[in-house]
């Protein structure tokens, strides 16, 4: 069957996708960029990419037709703290308009859990694209999950920094509130095998892990596999402002997700049945072994999706824009050396960020992050993902990869952080096995000048030194 994949280079896409494939069905990947779909060169000969924003206009003149099925995995959640409900309605109405023109049969959408009258404006925005994807021109199968536990979910790196980061919390009080946490791998397989399930055609299903628990509950639960002492305090007095605030600065989620998780959190998300699990015969893991397989992954390097990949947990919104460097009206620091072994110094480049560090001065890049999260910005706490890859499109703590090419020997990144201008760090090792190393400020304004200026004695030290360590393979 011919399956067209929306969000396939999202979180939960990337890990929907090679499930998809082992069953033996075309895919056409659905991405705003076909140049950040994060798949090794072997899985990309297997799809087909197709480019489209279904946020923009829509054009169906090239959009696929014979496709035989759509995964609906577009959301908006962590893009805005006001208006991503209407870009979610938008979205879906534009993604109705799109299948019109095709032979689809079946569309399966991931929801969130909407059993309350009084629901978030996060559930809210789900519950109201179900309504718009049921007026469409397919058999519609809607999935309701609450927390996803997997890793690189963004609930469970969330629930992971606070306890591995705070032996001693003093919480707000929606930490009282119910949930039923579901694996990931569970949600790939509710999402795999009700494809082509008639008996769910035209339904709606709530899907859970076999634990109802607190947030508390889960916290303390997660501390007891990671063998952790934890002590937490609920007081009533902390708003949502300050609770947003709380989950920004210690864990690595973003200041608008979190804003939008803790509107969610103050809402119980529980499933009313488990009927899905019987048509399905489905028996989901517990939320502790749930945890202990998310550590195996992250133990062995084989993090497969991390939502701190998502453009959306950062400054752009596309990278289209940024990938030509500026050559006019910028301030630059250029370095250069020649290499003995430029594979291994490819190599050094590929691991750079996360836990390898910046190779030289890294406590000043520690405190650089820390001040760009006192403004608001990014700082340091994403990491990466993978320790020795690198996907167009990827987190490297405050940069963006914008293009990762070993064969041309190329790397280029753009700062997520909070400057007054743009800025861009690229490293290329040319054909004498020279390495070249540029830093490229685009200034705004005079504060921006002020800043590349005021930096210069710091910027000096940290690329002099850190193209010298790169350099170093013995």
């Amino acid at each position: 069957m011919k399956i067209l994949l929306t969000g396939a280079n999202g979180y939960i896409g990337l890990r929907l996708l090679p499930v998809l494939l082992d069953k033996g069905h075309e895919i056409i990947c659905c991405v705003r960029d076909k140049n950040r779909l994060p798949i090794d060169p072997e899985t990309k000969k297997r799809v087909t990419i197709y480019e489209v924003d279904f946020l923009k206009e829509v054009y169906t003149s090239d959009f696929p037709k014979g496709i035989d099925a759509a995964y609906y995995l577009i959301h908006s959640m962590t893009a805005s703290t006001g208006d991503f409900d209407s870009m979610e309605a938008k979205a879906a109405k534009n993604f109705n308009r799109y299948m019109a023109e095709t032979a689809v049969q079946h569309v399966i959408y991931l929801s969130g859990i909407v059993n309350e009258e009084n629901l978030s404006k996060h559930l809210s925005s789900r519950k109201h694209v179900e309504e718009i994807l049921y007026k469409g021109s397919y058999h519609l199968t809607v999935l309701r999950a609450a927390i996803v536990v997997g890793s690189g979910s963004s609930s469970f790196e969330i629930i992971r920094d606070l306890c591995e980061k705070l032996p001693i919390m003093i919480a707000p009080r929606w930490l009282k509130t119910k949930t039923q946490p579901i694996a990931i791998r569970d949600v790939i397989g509710f999402l795999s095998e009700v494809l082509f399930h008639e008996a769910c055609y035209d339904q709606s299903f709530d899907i859970g892990g076999p634990n109802v628990l607190t947030y508390k509950e889960m916290l303390l639960q997660y501390a007891q596999v990671r063998k952790l002492k934890l002590w937490i305090i609920s007081v009533p007095f902390m708003s949502p402002r300050l609770s947003s605030y709380w989950l920004y600065f210690v864990t690595s989620t973003t200041y608008k997700l979190a804003v939008n998780l803790v509107d969610s959190m103050r809402h119980e998300v529980v499933a009313r049945d488990n009927k899905l699990q019987q048509i399905l015969d489905i028996k989901p893991i517990t939320y502790k072994e749930a945890i202990e397989k998310a550590f195996i992954k992250i133990e062995q390097n084989l993090v497969m999706s991390s939502w701190k990949d998502s453009l959306v947990a950062g400054r752009l919104s596309n990278l289209k824009g940024y990938i030509q460097v500026p050559q006019y009206g910028c301030l630059k620091d250029e370095q250069s050396v020649k290499v003995k072994n430029p594979d291994a110094v490819l190599e050094n480049i590929w691991s750079i960020g996360g836990d390898k560090g910046w190779y030289y001065g890294n406590w000043l890049w520690k405190f650089r992050g820390f001040m760009d999260q006192l403004v608001g910005g990014v700082g340091l706490r994403r990491g990466r993902t993978n320790p020795d890859k690198i996907y167009v499109g990827d987190s490297l703590d405050f940069w963006r990869v914008l293009y990762a090419d070993k064969e041309e020997r190329r790397l280029l990144l753009f700062a997520e952080m909070k400057v007054p201008g743009e800025a861009w760090l690229d490293f290329c090792i040319d054909e004498n096995n020279v390495l070249h190393q540029t830093a490229t400020f685009r200034p705004k304004g005079l504060w921006g000048r002020l800043y590349w200026y005021t930096m210069l004695p710091f910027h000096y030290f940290i690329f002099s030194g850190m193209i010298n360590n790169i350099a170093k393979t013995e």
